[in-house]
């Protein structure tokens, strides 16, 4: 039954030593070192510098507007 399927479909070409399969493990290392970096980069939670600096300007417009709503009685 093995020596039908190898001899139809040829399996010889998908193996290591061959350069499809060559290029096929290739690609799972690459697909497997971004699905790690995706994992890694998701829960460290580490902000870009943009983003802190988008963060606390809105944090100080905020805190303008919020004064202007609400004066402080002297």
């Amino acid at each position: 039954m093995i020596n039908i399927l190898n001899t139809a479909l040829d399996l010889k070409i998908f193996s290591p030593r061959e350069p499809i399969g060559i290029f096929i493990l290739f690609i799972g290392l690459i697909f497997t070192g971004m699905i790690f970096y995706i994992i890694y980069a998701v829960s460290t939670n580490k902000e870009s510098l943009e983003d802190k600096k988008i963060r606390t300007k809105k944090e100080f417009l905020q805190q303008e507007k919020i004064g202007k709503l609400f004066p402080k009685k002297k």
